[in-house]
């Protein structure tokens, strides 16, 4: 019986228990669990993060890319301009034509009339504060500069445009700011949008977890995160994207470390810094300051209520909000952080209101410069070798401050690719092209193009092509001459008759004008005008060749071979020496070194280095003898080798110029200058093919296609320590200005011939007119 009784109790069912009590079972089962996982796991690997945070996050520091900028534009009474030269350049340098011109980094025109405001930026020799002014334009040049007010500036610069930046090993654009120097509007609204319990909570918002969980089921979409600001920067830091449970884990307890060991601040300072809020390319745009100057071209002390919210806004996800890409979303996403600023009292209602009318603002010119101008940034490397290795200069953080005109570079680009598409032919090899542009009183590289192609960054012809330069080494010929004003003058004569030289391996060498007809008996001033070969020989024979040889090691840092057929040009020389020749004469005799760099700040925007300097005035007789040769090739503008600039409509500067061509049309040169440039062209084909192109067929046209665009002023040599008279250059005297053959010619002071001949027929009719004036 026992056993009976003792099976039905083990066959009794045991007693039903409630759902709660399970639960309740579950959930012990589960802590204990997780108390052991905590213990047993999560506790050394906390204990990891927390020694990794507290080495890593006190030692956090970014790799901020070298900037590299353009040159100032420098906007003051008389400078050349015209609207569409200044309107250029302030979209090159990322302003915003808004029709009004009152805001930092925008502009607006009214007829010849340009209202603008600059932006605050540090130069080389200092801080320059945002200015409002108006430029009046007239006659291509600026004829008056005021504020607002209309009380007259001296001079306005406008901050440079961006022109190459110099990455570190990630290509991640960033500007570092301090938390101080952060608006307190971009903070408030960075807190209310994201993280509205960052103050208080430990690194996890459990009850902001709660909050985002009931704001996207009420509204039935993702409309809040739950991760805090300490989360996001966790992991942006130290983890990946991925949307996996461990990854979350993981970023809560990197967050919590983070927490534990730093102050709020400098959480929220590091955060400001490494937010990701853009890309364009391969390269992310990282922090505030950064995304202000990408997407609005401002400082970002300067943004405006409407234009935080945006940023703050495409926080939740730069590509999904991406202003460029998606303009809609972005503005419907800049509307509700408005919302929530008002919503949070930072702004008033009817401010967000008037600020969700506004459109999004973004910057015209929306990109970043990887290296707008390979050619130049070529010779920008070079000129900084010597006091900034490569390694130095990535990733510093540095300012390079250049001396490139982004107008200059833009219409040499433009000039050499229309002329070059307009004179390739089936018949012709491909033709390439290098264009040097300087500034002719300061030795200020302003453009540079070595291919014809603008981003071609292959092989740099304006620095390292070394080209037969044909008759641009003539003008150096008489240099020579008319630095002896006691022995020549532009009206002593030299004869263009044939000559035969011995030269020193035995050959005879006879040289031939290019029209193979000799002009006999000429002054130095037509045999440079017409490039009369044989009148260059002679004289430079009488010269020296050596001596030749001596100044153009002296000015463009070249020695070539002094052998007779140097006179004519038989030298290989790169168009940036040739352009560094022809610095001296367009300067006025003074030696230039032809600089790219004006000078580098550190992160800081204090200066390291000046490159700037002023160089030394020009000697007397190297001025003098210059502005000769300046009134020379005047000439050769006018009505010699170079006279298809007037017919081409270039008259109004006066240029002066000298064209160059070497045996069988292989290599076409044009160096000319007016009062503000100088400019060398080259144009030519990599294989040494003949091209059929004359100096002035070939590389003129492009000369002449860039400064019909580019803003210049006329050429003045000057006429300080000359002396001007009228002669009968046959015989070398002085003459009357009505005698038919009677031509003004310049001659340094105290040097004008003093015989006097009159004309000769004048002369006769004296004689014979004496008694019938006593009749």
């Amino acid at each position: 019986m026992s056993s009976q009784k003792t099976t039905r109790q083990l066959e009794t069912p045991a007693p039903e228990r409630s759902w709660g009590t399970l639960i309740w079972a579950i959930a012990k089962t589960a802590l204990l669990l997780g108390a052991g996982l905590a213990t047993g796991f999560l506790a050394p690997y906390f204990w990891v993060i927390d020694q990794r945070v507290a080495a890593d996050f006190a030692a956090l520091s970014w790799q901020v890319p070298t900037r590299v900028m353009a040159r100032p534009l420098l906007l003051k009474s008389g400078v050349a301009m015209d609207l569409a030269g200044l309107r250029a350049e302030l979209d090159a340098a990322g302003y915003r034509d808004d029709g009004q011109g009152r805001e930092p980094g925008s502009y607006g025109i009214n007829g010849q009339r340009v209202q603008l405001s600059t932006r605050a930026f540090i130069d080389v020799d200092g801080a320059q504060p945002p200015l409002s002014a108006r430029v009046q334009l007239a006659g291509g040049q600026i004829s008056a500069l005021t504020d607002l007010s209309g009380k007259a500036l001296a001079e306005l610069r406008v901050d440079p445009a961006r022109i190459a930046t110099l990455y570190g090993e990630k290509r991640e654009e960033r500007r570092l700011v301090r938390l101080e120097d952060v608006p307190p509007l971009v903070v408030m609204t960075l807190q209310a949008v994201e993280d509205r319990d960052f103050k208080h909570h430990i690194g996890i918002d459990f009850s902001g977890v709660a909050r985002a969980a009931w704001m996207n089921l009420r509204s039935g979409e993702m409309r809040q995160g739950a991760s805090t600001l300490t989360q996001q920067l966790a992991r942006n830091l130290y983890l990946t994207r991925e949307r996996k449970l461990w990854r979350k884990v993981k970023e809560a307890l990197h967050a919590l470390a983070i927490e534990r060991r730093f102050e709020k601040s400098q959480i929220l300072e590091a955060y400001l810094n490494e937010i990701f809020l853009g890309q364009q390319g391969g390269q992310a745009i990282h922090g505030v300051a950064a995304a202000a100057e990408f997407w609005f071209g401002s400082e970002l002390a300067q943004l405006k209520p409407n234009q935080i919210a945006l940023l703050i806004g495409i926080i939740r996800g730069p590509s999904y909000y991406d202003p460029r890409r998606h303009p809609e979303r972005a503005l419907e996403r800049r509307n509700r952080v408005l919302n929530q600023m008002a919503e949070t009292g930072l702004i008033e209602v009817s401010d967000a209101e008037r600020e969700a009318a506004k459109p999004l603002g973004l910057k015209r010119n929306v990109s970043l410069a990887g290296n707008r101008a390979p050619a130049f940034m070529a010779l920008v490397r070079t000129q900084l070798e010597r006091d900034y290795p490569a390694d130095a200069l990535r990733g510093a953080g540095l300012t390079v401050h250049t001396t490139l005109s982004p107008l200059a570079q833009a219409e040499a680009e433009r000039a050499a690719r229309e002329q070059l598409d307009a004179l390739q032919t089936d018949a012709r090899p491909e033709l390439q092209a290098a264009v040097v542009v300087t500034d002719a009183a300061h030795g200020e590289v302003l453009a540079l193009l070595g291919d014809r192609a603008a981003d071609g960054a292959g092989f740099n012809r304006a620095l390292d092509a070394q080209r037969p330069v044909g008759s641009m080494l003539k003008p150096f010929v008489y240099l020579l001459a008319l630095a002896q004003p006691g022995r020549f003058a532009l009206a002593s004569p030299i004869d263009d008759t044939p000559i035969e030289l011995r030269l020193p391996n035995g050959q005879a060498w006879a040289p031939s004008n290019s029209d193979n007809v000799s002009h006999g008996s000429v002054t130095l001033q037509a045999a440079l005008a017409n490039s009369y070969n044989q009148a260059t020989v002679r004289l430079g024979m009488q010269l020296g060749v050596d001596r030749l040889a001596q100044l153009i090691e002296a000015l463009s840092g070249t020695r070539p071979q002094p052998h007779p057929s140097l006179l004519l040009g038989a030298v290989d020389m790169s168009p940036f020496q040739i352009a560094q020749l022809y610095q001296f004469v367009a300067s006025g005799g003074r030696l230039q070194p032809l600089r790219a760099v004006r000078g580098v700040l550190d992160a800081s925007g204090e200066p390291l280095t000046r490159y700037d300097r002023p160089t030394d005035p020009a000697q007397p007789g190297d001025a003098l003898a210059a502005r000769l040769i300046g009134i020379a090739l005047q000439d050769a503008a006018r009505t010699g080798t170079g006279k298809r600039l007037y017919a081409d409509g270039l008259g109004h500067l006066q240029p002066a110029g000298k064209t160059g061509t070497s045996n069988d049309g292989r290599d076409s040169w044009f160096a000319g200058y007016t009062g503000a440039h100088l400019a060398v062209v080259w144009v030519g084909n990599d294989g040494n093919a003949a091209t059929g192109l004359y100096g002035a067929s070939g590389a003129m046209r492009v000369w002449t296609a860039l400064f019909k665009r580019l803003p210049s002023s006329v050429l003045n040599v000057g006429t300080d320590g000359l002396e001007f008279a009228w002669l009968d250059a046959d015989n070398f005297a002085r003459t009357d200005e009505a005698c038919p053959d009677a031509r003004r010619f310049a001659f340094i002071a105290g040097y004008t011939p003093e015989d006097y001949e009159g004309c000769p027929l004048t002369r006769v009719r004296g004689w014979f007119g004496r008694g019938d004036s006593a009749q």
